[in-house]
């Protein structure tokens, strides 16, 4: 207001008419090669002006931005400055240069592998050149590192012309491998991801790194944020200033993948922001055959976006000067207000979905008009006057040398190089040696640290029932009384801490815990100020971070994924809500931390504490499927197990933190037991040596019956053998499901040699639960014995609704386990 009483009446009347354009040009401007998109009718637009021509100049041209939603005045300012400013000329030689490179390449690979899949990035071209002017002006902001999520659209052209992978190895891709060389194993050329150093024209350079996905998109972005996270983690307080987030989507998936606007979402919470992410959404207009009036209700694919107060350029892919200034003016806001950024970059797509795919079945009319389309560099030749027959053969003689040398190479896959920092730790096969670490911990460092855990500062005002909670850990940690779980999970925590190891936390509600047994962070009832004990262990302690996430689970655990794929040495842990809730990010488990080593040689050590028991609770609040779990692993892939008393699960935690053996650890945590004291343990039992992958029965040693089961159906066993004062049967805990305790196991059933029978006890209905799994193991081990099970009727739920149903179940199930046969 005070500006305006300073103008005269033509500067304020010319402050209106660009207001106007500042705030609705962009439904007008001419950001689509072939008009699919029709300009919008704004009757305020609707003007006859020099200012209005001016107006129409900046804002409805081959640029149309979306900024005037943003709250923050001094942005849209910085916005709008640029906006209205005469652009410079670019390097047009190395611009066009770059598009021809683009198009050869996918000319050589279409005219040697005719009807192989390759997703070519034809009718995006100008997406090289884009890049380009971020990552050159993310080095002048000091960037060492970007790393790239993004799906199989144009991902072999940017593999070569971004990341710097040889054309040779793209070749070699297409010429596939010997099968017996992979067994199984490996992924598509389009998958896989690349590392490499981007060099610009001047000779600077960062280093590049293409995150590998799977064809589930956009599940990539959230496994790039967290990989980005721990690499800026890592670089310390520039690490948002050194690494890069660039996510390049396809239009179809940025509109109608609800993950996208989970990714969004993450933008600025605690624990999740990366200092502002570049979102390049690859707009060819058409989503496999949809249109676009078919794929999203609003008229942008970009419009969930808006969710946020971030800027959104849409840009006509086909000027290619355009789509560099935007690049250069996105990579300066991203940097100024460590926000993030949609660039909208509409093209089109010159072949079907996928080469093999004739789009003129669905899209005649489009296509007809797309067949008599000049190539880009082409039309940039000539808008500019250049020539581009130099550029042309050389790009075509080095991608036919390429080509050439790949089909003379040994037709074996290449072996991944994972960063330095991952030369301690290991994957493959699983061996007893790495078993064998000893995770106990003196009585004495417990004490010292369970007095960390059970104090407050000084004036902080603690809730009345915390205090009770600490009270009751300063006594556990003197030995007074039994460990639970939660102050299990502390003291590991804290004996990590001291020993130089990080620990990350996350998952909604995960401070307190969901079931208010964790209470990591103490908050002061007078003014909620925060204080986390765990921070305060040793002078010299690794970092200790703890996050309530968003109500997410997908996007929370793939940023937890990629976290522990950058930073091997932190003991890294999501946690669900209930198990239950871990369904949600099903395309996470499924496709990253289960096949992962398979498919790509990438290793993590990524813990799921995923909730689970029968409780009565109902069908979404009993059954973290561990059925599900049990059916991904193979191969040595990741540990599945479920530890049923606090020792148990604090040597657990510290093995996997321990051990050079990285692979994803799966732990059934229990909601009953957590304070139970059938489950709770005396300190001694955490001086022992390590986990112990089968419990024994210490009680029983000559038995005619063994009860083979798993979690808490164990703790309740026991209680109804003693109710029933039997003498006879031996109850063993299964606390490793995978990889499977054969020899342990094996040992402990030729100890009864007198038992007639093996009896796996389960709570989860026949179609669920371990039982599948179990049994054709168990027979392979009983000697000849019988076998046989005790468990729910197969349903088509997990459990019942009804209170009283369970308790009849589970009574039952009881009273079944130790009936005769």
């Amino acid at each position: 207001m005070l500006l305006t009483n300073r103008m005269n009446k033509p500067a304020i009347e010319k402050e209106k008419v660009f207001d106007t354009f500042r705030r609705w040009g962009y439904l007008q401007a001419r950001i689509d090669p072939f008009g699919t998109i029709k300009p919008c009718a704004v009757p305020e637009l609707e003007l006859d002006s020099t200012d209005a021509q001016q107006g129409r100049k900046y804002y409805c041209g081959s640029v149309g931005v979306e900024f005037m939603h943003i709250p923050d005045g001094e942005r849209r300012r910085w916005i709008q400055k640029r906006m209205e400013a005469e652009p410079s000329v670019p390097d047009r030689r190395t611009i066009l240069e770059r598009l021809v490179r683009a198009e050869v390449l996918e000319q050589v690979l279409h005219a040697r592998y005719p009807g192989t899949k390759r997703f070519s990035l034809e009718g995006l071209e100008s997406l090289i050149p884009l890049l380009d002017a971020i990552l050159a002006a993310a080095i002048e902001h000091g960037a060492i590192e970007a790393v790239m999520g993004m799906s199989h659209r144009g991902r072999l052209n940017v593999m070569v012309h971004i990341v710097g992978k040889a054309p040779v190895d793209i070749f070699a891709g297409f010429e596939d491998v010997d099968p017996r060389s992979v067994l199984g194993g490996g992924d598509v050329k389009y998958h896989v991801g690349a590392t490499g150093e981007y060099r610009t024209p001047t000779g600077q350079s960062l280093q590049v790194r293409l995150v590998s996905n799977p064809s589930h998109l956009e599940a990539v972005d959230l496994v790039a944020l967290g990989r980005v996270r721990a690499k800026q983690t890592r670089v310390g307080t520039e690490g948002m200033k050194r690494v890069l987030p660039i996510l390049i989507h396809g239009d179809a998936a940025f509109a109608g993948q609800g993950i996208t606007a989970e990714t969004l979402n993450l933008a600025t919470l605690n624990g999740f922001s990366v200092g502002g992410s570049l979102h390049i959404i690859a707009n060819n207009l058409l989503g496999f055959t949809a249109k676009p009036f078919e794929l999203h209700s609003s008229r942008f694919a970009s419009d969930v976006a808006k969710r946020l107060p971030i800027p959104i350029f849409h840009v006509n892919a086909e000027d290619p000067d355009a789509v560099v200034r935007v690049g250069a003016i996105a990579l300066e806001y991203r940097y100024t207000f460590s926000s993030s950024v949609v660039v909208d970059l509409v093209g089109f797509r010159r072949h079907g979905h996928s080469e093999v795919d004739d789009p003129t079945i669905t899209q005649p009319l489009l296509y007809k008009v797309i067949k008599d389309h000049p190539p880009l560099w082409k039309t940039y030749a000539s808008k500019c006057d250049m020539v581009a027959d130099t550029f042309i053969e050389k790009a075509r003689t080095e991608y036919s040398t390429a080509k050439d040398e790949a089909a003379s190479l040994e037709k074996k896959p290449r072996l991944v190089t994972l960063p330095e920092y991952w030369s301690r730790y290991k994957g493959g096969p699983h061996r007893r040696s790495y078993d064998e670490i000893e995770t106990g911990v003196p009585a004495e460092e417990l004490r010292k640290i369970a007095g960390v855990l059970s104090r407050a500062p000084n004036n902080f005002s603690v809730h009345p029932k915390v205090t009770r909670l600490l009270e009751q850990r300063a006594r556990m940690g003197a030995g007074e009384i039994p460990i639970d779980f939660g102050m299990a999970e502390l003291l590991a925590f804290g004996t990590l801490l001291g020993h130089g190891i990080p620990v990350r936390l996350s998952g909604q509600d995960s401070k307190r815990g969901t079931f208010s047994h964790r209470h990591a962070v103490l908050i002061d009832v007078e003014n909620e100020e925060e204080y986390i004990p765990l921070q305060h262990v040793h002078p010299d302690q690794a970092w200790f971070d703890v996050y309530n996430s968003s109500l997410s689970e997908a996007a929370v655990m793939g940023f937890e994924y990629g976290f522990s794929r950058d930073y091997p040495d932190a003991l890294v842990l999501w946690e669900a809500q209930f198990g239950d809730f871990a369904n949600g990010a099903q395309i996470i488990t499924d496709q990253f931390i289960a096949p992962g080593e398979d498919k790509w040689g990438l290793l993590s050590g990524l813990v799921l504490l995923l909730p689970h028991g029968y409780e009565g609770q109902g069908p979404e609040h009993s059954s973290a499927r561990i059925e599900r779990f049990l059916q991904l692993a193979a191969e040595d892939n990741m540990q599945v197990c479920q530890p049923s008393s606090a020792a148990q699960y604090f040597h657990l935690l510290r093995r996997q933190a321990l051990r050079q053996w990285r692979k994803p650890l799966i732990i059934f945590t229990p909601k009953s037991m957590l304070r139970h004291p059938d489950a709770a343990s005396p300190l001694k039992e955490f001086t022992g040596l390590h986990f112990l992958p089968v419990l024994p029965d210490l009680r029983v040693d000559r038995a005619k019956r063994i009860l083979l089961c798993t979690g808490k159906i164990g703790h309740e066993l026991r209680r109804e053998r003693d109710k029933l004062e039997e003498k006879s049967t031996a109850i063993l805990r299964l606390e490793q499901l995978y990889p499977f305790p054969k020899d342990e196991l094996s040992i402990l059933l030729d100890e009864y040699a007198d038992a007639r029978e093996i009896v796996w006890v389960q709570e989860e209905p026949a179609n669920m639960g371990a039982l599948s799994y179990i049994l054709p193991r168990l027979h392979r081990l009983a000697g000849g014995r019988p076998v046989r099970s005790v468990k729910r009727s197969a349903s088509a739920a997990p459990a019942t609704g009804s209170a009283k149903a369970h308790e009849l179940e589970q009574r039952t199930l009881l009273a079944l386990a130790f009936a005769r046969s």
